[in-house]
Protein backbone atom coordinates (compact mmCIF):
# COMPACT_ATOMS: atom_id res chain seq x y z
CA UNK A 1 0.00 0.00 0.00
CA UNK A 2 1.24 3.49 -0.86
CA UNK A 3 0.05 6.47 1.18
CA UNK A 4 -0.93 9.90 -0.13
CA UNK A 5 -2.63 12.97 1.32
CA UNK A 6 -5.14 15.30 -0.26
CA UNK A 7 -3.94 18.89 -0.31
CA UNK A 8 -7.12 20.80 0.52
CA UNK A 9 -6.83 20.16 4.25
CA UNK A 10 -3.74 22.40 4.04
CA UNK A 11 -6.26 25.22 3.87
CA UNK A 12 -4.76 28.48 2.65
CA UNK A 13 -1.43 26.84 1.82
CA UNK A 14 0.23 26.73 -1.57
CA UNK A 15 0.49 23.37 -3.29
CA UNK A 16 4.26 23.60 -2.84
CA UNK A 17 3.83 23.86 0.93
CA UNK A 18 1.49 20.84 0.90
CA UNK A 19 4.12 18.90 -1.07
CA UNK A 20 6.74 19.92 1.48
CA UNK A 21 4.57 18.74 4.38
CA UNK A 22 3.86 15.41 2.66
CA UNK A 23 7.56 14.80 2.12
CA UNK A 24 8.50 15.78 5.68
CA UNK A 25 5.86 13.53 7.25
CA UNK A 26 6.68 10.56 5.01
CA UNK A 27 3.86 10.29 2.46
CA UNK A 28 4.56 8.82 -0.94
CA UNK A 29 2.22 11.13 -2.84
CA UNK A 30 -0.18 14.06 -2.89
CA UNK A 31 -3.64 14.26 -4.43
CA UNK A 32 -4.72 17.70 -5.58
CA UNK A 33 -8.10 19.43 -5.58
CA UNK A 34 -7.94 21.49 -8.78
CA UNK A 35 -9.81 24.45 -7.27
CA UNK A 36 -6.72 24.97 -5.06
CA UNK A 37 -4.78 25.73 -8.25
CA UNK A 38 -7.30 27.94 -10.07
CA UNK A 39 -11.03 28.58 -10.35
CA UNK A 40 -10.76 27.00 -13.81
CA UNK A 41 -8.19 24.27 -14.39
CA UNK A 42 -7.70 25.49 -17.95
CA UNK A 43 -6.10 28.63 -16.51
CA UNK A 44 -3.15 26.62 -15.13
CA UNK A 45 -0.40 27.29 -17.66
CA UNK A 46 1.83 24.67 -19.21
CA UNK A 47 4.80 26.23 -17.42
CA UNK A 48 3.05 26.01 -14.04
CA UNK A 49 2.10 22.39 -14.63
CA UNK A 50 5.71 21.55 -15.40
CA UNK A 51 6.92 23.52 -12.37
CA UNK A 52 4.56 21.70 -9.98
CA UNK A 53 5.58 18.34 -11.39
CA UNK A 54 9.24 19.21 -10.82
CA UNK A 55 8.45 20.55 -7.35
CA UNK A 56 6.95 17.21 -6.35
CA UNK A 57 9.79 15.21 -7.90
CA UNK A 58 12.41 17.36 -6.16
CA UNK A 59 10.79 16.50 -2.82
CA UNK A 60 10.53 12.80 -3.60
CA UNK A 61 6.74 12.65 -3.71
CA UNK A 62 4.35 11.96 -6.58
CA UNK A 63 1.32 13.97 -7.65
CA UNK A 64 -1.00 11.01 -8.02
CA UNK A 65 -4.17 12.63 -9.33
CA UNK A 66 -7.10 14.97 -8.77
CA UNK A 67 -10.34 14.98 -6.75
CA UNK A 68 -13.12 17.45 -5.85
CA UNK A 69 -13.31 17.95 -9.59
CA UNK A 70 -16.38 20.11 -10.21
CA UNK A 71 -16.39 22.50 -7.23
CA UNK A 72 -15.49 25.25 -9.71
CA UNK A 73 -16.37 26.68 -12.17
CA UNK A 74 -20.06 27.00 -11.25
CA UNK A 75 -23.01 25.64 -13.19
CA UNK A 76 -21.71 22.25 -14.31
CA UNK A 77 -23.87 19.12 -14.28
CA UNK A 78 -23.37 15.50 -15.25
CA UNK A 79 -27.04 14.57 -15.09
CA UNK A 80 -28.99 17.76 -15.80
CA UNK A 81 -31.46 18.11 -18.69
CA UNK A 82 -29.56 20.90 -20.49
CA UNK A 83 -27.45 19.28 -23.21
CA UNK A 84 -25.27 22.39 -23.55
CA UNK A 85 -24.40 22.27 -19.83
CA UNK A 86 -23.54 18.59 -20.08
CA UNK A 87 -21.30 19.35 -23.06
CA UNK A 88 -19.53 22.04 -21.03
CA UNK A 89 -19.14 19.55 -18.18
CA UNK A 90 -17.65 16.94 -20.50
CA UNK A 91 -15.22 19.48 -21.91
CA UNK A 92 -14.16 20.51 -18.42
CA UNK A 93 -13.65 16.89 -17.35
CA UNK A 94 -11.49 16.41 -20.45
CA UNK A 95 -9.47 19.44 -19.35
CA UNK A 96 -9.07 17.88 -15.89
CA UNK A 97 -7.83 14.64 -17.44
CA UNK A 98 -5.20 16.69 -19.25
CA UNK A 99 -4.25 18.57 -16.07
CA UNK A 100 -3.92 15.31 -14.17
CA UNK A 101 -1.64 13.76 -16.78
CA UNK A 102 0.42 16.93 -17.14
CA UNK A 103 1.07 16.91 -13.37
CA UNK A 104 2.17 13.28 -13.51
CA UNK A 105 -1.02 11.76 -12.14
CA UNK A 106 -2.96 8.78 -13.43
CA UNK A 107 -6.39 9.08 -11.78
CA UNK A 108 -9.21 11.54 -11.18
CA UNK A 109 -11.86 10.95 -8.51
CA UNK A 110 -15.36 11.96 -9.55
CA UNK A 111 -17.36 12.74 -6.43
CA UNK A 112 -19.00 16.12 -7.11
CA UNK A 113 -22.27 15.40 -5.27
CA UNK A 114 -24.12 18.57 -6.27
CA UNK A 115 -23.11 18.35 -9.92
CA UNK A 116 -24.57 14.86 -10.31
CA UNK A 117 -27.88 15.31 -8.48
CA UNK A 118 -31.06 13.95 -9.99
CA UNK A 119 -32.68 17.35 -10.49
CA UNK A 120 -36.38 18.19 -10.14
CA UNK A 121 -38.22 17.27 -13.30
CA UNK A 122 -35.65 14.56 -14.12
CA UNK A 123 -36.21 10.88 -13.48
CA UNK A 124 -33.47 8.66 -12.04
CA UNK A 125 -33.46 6.69 -15.30
CA UNK A 126 -32.89 9.86 -17.34
CA UNK A 127 -30.10 10.95 -15.01
CA UNK A 128 -28.49 7.52 -15.33
CA UNK A 129 -28.54 7.59 -19.13
CA UNK A 130 -27.13 11.12 -19.28
CA UNK A 131 -24.32 10.28 -16.86
CA UNK A 132 -23.49 7.05 -18.66
CA UNK A 133 -23.37 8.80 -22.03
CA UNK A 134 -21.12 11.53 -20.65
CA UNK A 135 -18.75 8.99 -19.09
CA UNK A 136 -18.58 7.01 -22.32
CA UNK A 137 -17.77 10.20 -24.22
CA UNK A 138 -14.99 10.99 -21.72
CA UNK A 139 -13.20 7.67 -22.18
CA UNK A 140 -11.26 8.46 -25.38
CA UNK A 141 -9.52 11.38 -23.67
CA UNK A 142 -8.91 9.35 -20.52
CA UNK A 143 -7.43 6.49 -22.52
CA UNK A 144 -5.22 8.75 -24.62
CA UNK A 145 -3.75 10.35 -21.47
CA UNK A 146 -3.63 7.07 -19.50
CA UNK A 147 -5.84 8.45 -16.74
CA UNK A 148 -8.42 6.38 -14.86
CA UNK A 149 -11.74 8.03 -14.01
CA UNK A 150 -12.79 6.79 -10.56
CA UNK A 151 -16.51 7.13 -9.81
CA UNK A 152 -17.12 7.76 -6.12
CA UNK A 153 -20.34 6.49 -4.51
CA UNK A 154 -21.39 9.01 -1.85
CA UNK A 155 -23.65 8.94 1.18
CA UNK A 156 -27.36 9.71 0.89
CA UNK A 157 -26.81 12.90 2.91
CA UNK A 158 -24.60 14.26 0.12
CA UNK A 159 -26.33 13.31 -3.14
CA UNK A 160 -29.26 11.34 -4.51
CA UNK A 161 -27.30 9.68 -7.34
CA UNK A 162 -25.07 6.61 -6.89
CA UNK A 163 -25.01 6.12 -3.13
CA UNK A 164 -23.57 2.61 -2.85
CA UNK A 165 -20.57 0.77 -4.21
CA UNK A 166 -22.97 -1.68 -5.86
CA UNK A 167 -24.58 1.21 -7.79
CA UNK A 168 -21.14 2.48 -8.72
CA UNK A 169 -20.22 -0.95 -10.04
CA UNK A 170 -23.39 -1.03 -12.11
CA UNK A 171 -22.30 2.22 -13.79
CA UNK A 172 -18.80 0.82 -14.29
CA UNK A 173 -20.35 -2.15 -16.08
CA UNK A 174 -22.53 0.15 -18.18
CA UNK A 175 -19.57 2.27 -19.31
CA UNK A 176 -17.46 -0.87 -19.83
CA UNK A 177 -14.03 0.69 -20.28
CA UNK A 178 -10.71 -0.10 -18.56
CA UNK A 179 -10.24 3.59 -17.74
CA UNK A 180 -13.48 3.76 -15.74
CA UNK A 181 -13.42 2.25 -12.24
CA UNK A 182 -15.21 2.57 -8.92
CA UNK A 183 -13.70 4.60 -6.10
CA UNK A 184 -13.87 3.49 -2.45
CA UNK A 185 -14.20 6.03 0.36
CA UNK A 186 -14.34 4.93 4.00
CA UNK A 187 -16.67 7.73 5.12
CA UNK A 188 -19.05 7.07 2.24
CA UNK A 189 -19.03 3.30 2.79
CA UNK A 190 -19.92 3.95 6.44
CA UNK A 191 -23.37 4.97 5.18
CA UNK A 192 -23.95 1.50 3.73
CA UNK A 193 -25.80 -1.09 5.83
CA UNK A 194 -23.43 -3.94 4.99
CA UNK A 195 -19.98 -4.68 6.47
CA UNK A 196 -17.00 -2.98 4.88
CA UNK A 197 -15.33 -6.23 3.83
CA UNK A 198 -18.47 -7.43 2.06
CA UNK A 199 -18.86 -4.15 0.17
CA UNK A 200 -15.20 -4.11 -0.80
CA UNK A 201 -15.19 -7.77 -1.77
CA UNK A 202 -17.85 -7.22 -4.42
CA UNK A 203 -15.65 -4.59 -6.09
CA UNK A 204 -12.77 -6.97 -6.80
CA UNK A 205 -10.97 -6.04 -10.01
CA UNK A 206 -12.83 -2.74 -10.40
CA UNK A 207 -11.31 -0.49 -7.72
CA UNK A 208 -9.49 2.50 -9.14
CA UNK A 209 -8.63 4.39 -5.96
CA UNK A 210 -9.18 4.61 -2.19
CA UNK A 211 -9.83 7.49 0.19
CA UNK A 212 -9.17 6.83 3.86
CA UNK A 213 -10.91 8.87 6.54
CA UNK A 214 -13.45 8.28 9.31
CA UNK A 215 -17.22 8.34 9.58
CA UNK A 216 -16.76 11.42 11.78
CA UNK A 217 -15.35 13.32 8.73
CA UNK A 218 -11.89 13.43 10.28
CA UNK A 219 -8.73 11.62 9.37
CA UNK A 220 -8.38 7.84 9.56
CA UNK A 221 -8.10 6.77 13.20
CA UNK A 222 -9.67 9.97 14.52
CA UNK A 223 -13.02 8.35 15.33
CA UNK A 224 -14.71 5.03 15.97
CA UNK A 225 -14.52 3.51 12.47
CA UNK A 226 -13.16 -0.03 12.71
CA UNK A 227 -10.46 -0.49 10.08
CA UNK A 228 -10.16 -4.23 10.65
CA UNK A 229 -12.82 -5.16 8.05
CA UNK A 230 -11.44 -2.52 5.68
CA UNK A 231 -7.93 -3.95 5.84
CA UNK A 232 -9.27 -7.49 5.43
CA UNK A 233 -11.51 -6.50 2.54
CA UNK A 234 -8.72 -4.75 0.64
CA UNK A 235 -6.34 -7.65 1.24
CA UNK A 236 -9.03 -10.02 0.02
CA UNK A 237 -9.28 -8.29 -3.35
CA UNK A 238 -5.53 -7.74 -3.63
CA UNK A 239 -5.70 -3.94 -3.55
CA UNK A 240 -2.21 -2.58 -2.88
CA UNK A 241 -2.37 0.73 -4.74
CA UNK A 242 -2.77 4.24 -3.26
CA UNK A 243 -4.61 5.00 -0.02
CA UNK A 244 -5.15 8.75 0.12
CA UNK A 245 -6.10 10.72 3.25
CA UNK A 246 -9.14 12.92 2.61
CA UNK A 247 -10.69 14.78 5.54
CA UNK A 248 -13.50 17.29 5.93
CA UNK A 249 -12.79 18.57 9.43
CA UNK A 250 -9.74 20.78 9.08
CA UNK A 251 -9.80 22.01 12.69
CA UNK A 252 -6.81 19.98 13.99
CA UNK A 253 -4.55 21.71 11.45
CA UNK A 254 -2.56 20.34 8.51
CA UNK A 255 0.47 19.08 10.44
CA UNK A 256 -1.60 17.20 13.02
CA UNK A 257 -3.93 15.69 10.40
CA UNK A 258 -1.04 14.59 8.19
CA UNK A 259 1.07 13.07 10.97
CA UNK A 260 -1.71 11.36 12.95
CA UNK A 261 -3.31 9.92 9.83
CA UNK A 262 -0.09 8.44 8.48
CA UNK A 263 0.85 6.97 11.87
CA UNK A 264 -2.53 5.25 12.04
CA UNK A 265 -2.37 3.96 8.46
CA UNK A 266 1.06 2.45 9.00
CA UNK A 267 -0.21 0.67 12.11
CA UNK A 268 -3.25 -0.87 10.46
CA UNK A 269 -1.88 -1.59 6.98
CA UNK A 270 1.86 -2.08 7.45
CA UNK A 271 1.73 -3.68 10.93
CA UNK A 272 -1.85 -4.98 11.17
CA UNK A 273 -1.08 -7.09 14.24
CA UNK A 274 -0.52 -3.90 16.20
CA UNK A 275 -3.76 -2.62 17.80
CA UNK A 276 -5.04 0.59 16.18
Amino acid sequence: MKFAMCNEFCQGWSVDDALRLAAEVGYDGVEIAPFTLADDARAVSTAERERLRRSAADRGVAIIGLHWLLVKPPGLSITGPDAAVRRQTLEYLEALVDLCADLGGDRIVLGSPKQRMVLPGTTPAEAWERARDLFVALMPRAASRRVTVCLEPLARTETNFINTVAEGLRMVAAVDHPCFKVHLDVKAMSDEPRPFDVVIGEAAGQVGHLHVNDANRGGPGSGATDYGPIVRGLAGIGYDDWASVEVFDFAPGPETIARASLEFLKRVFVSPSTPA
